[in-house]
């Protein structure tokens, strides 16, 4: 299959797929919302990411893509320090939003997780009812004062999530009790509750059916007007599909990062030709 003939692939699906943007569009230029500078990943003694830097727009959205095993979703969870939760982990280097270091030791990692809100592989709403899988996070971090404002909090949070329609009703049910597409739209409503700047998502569609993907993927294209997305993926369909910006693991490296339509037709690296023609991965 030719690169523009994976450019233009989708899943089979029953909606038509997201399109993607012109060349022109991709190459305004964006605020870097997050600047990553040769930054290592070791796991005791075996490093998986390999100096890595990278410039992340704001408000589009970024694709990471590669073989699995090639370090893309570590990477992506060193970006909100998830990776803090693994004692034999270590991560050198640096990486910045708005220029400020996140792996400063003044830097605390709770309120550095509500500015970069994560959306996992696996829906996991909380075991509480749809109106307090939303208003949980806000709660903790002190953002509700009365219960107007945690309604007002709520609803927003579900029509940004495109959820708000379906479950006004029964936002006392518990979120457990919803589709796999909905609770992963829970899981994204309660990311934005915080109000956070970024948000990321590891792979977020690989356990829907390719209806509740197309909508995640709808949902994606809209948010990114008011966030800087960042997904990790293993389809190159809904890399081009819903991505302004592609940046290719392979074996813990960068290889290359750019316009999306550039890497998936015109790629500098043989390794990221190699890659998206099928050649290996």
């Amino acid at each position: 299959m030719s690169e523009n003939a994976i450019l233009r692939a989708g899943p089979s699906r029953v909606v038509a797929p997201v399109p993607i943007v012109s060349a022109a569009a991709q190459t305004q230029p964006h605020r870097v919302n997050i600047a990553a500078s040769h930054v290592d990943v070791f796991y005791a003694a075996k490093q998986a990411i390999v100096d890595v830097s990278i410039d992340i727009g704001e408000h589009q959205v970024t694709a990471f893509i590669g073989p699995s095993g090639c370090g893309k979703s570590t990477f992506l969870r060193c970006l909100n320090r998830m990776n803090d939760t693994i004692p034999i982990c270590r991560v050198t280097g640096r990486i910045a939003i708005d220029g400020e270091d996140i792996y400063d030791p003044g830097m605390d990692p709770v309120q550095l997780r509500a500015r970069v809100g994560m959306v996992f592989q696996k829906p996991n709403p909380f075991p509480k009812a749809i109106y307090e899988n939303v208003a949980y996070g806000p709660r903790i971090h002190g953002m509700i004062g009365n219960r107007a404002e945690a309604d007002e909090i709520v609803e927003r949070s579900l029509r940004a999530a495109a959820l708000w329609d379906e479950v006004k009703d029964r936002l006392d049910e518990p979120g457990t009790s919803l589709s796999g597409g909905q609770q992963q739209r829970l899981c994204i409503a309660r990311a934005i509750a915080v109000s956070p700047e970024v948000i990321l998502m590891d792979e977020p569609c690989s356990a829907l059916d390719p209806i509740a993907t197309a909508r995640i993927e709808e949902l994606i294209d809209e948010l990114r007007q008011n966030y800087t997305i960042i997904i990790v993926t293993h389809s190159m369909q809904q890399a081009a599909r819903v991505s302004q910006r592609t940046a290719f693991f392979h074996l813990g490296v960068l290889v290359e990062a750019g316009d999306t339509e550039t890497i998936f037709t015109n790629p500098r690296d043989g390794r990221t030709q190699d890659y998206i023609t099928g050649r290996f991965g």
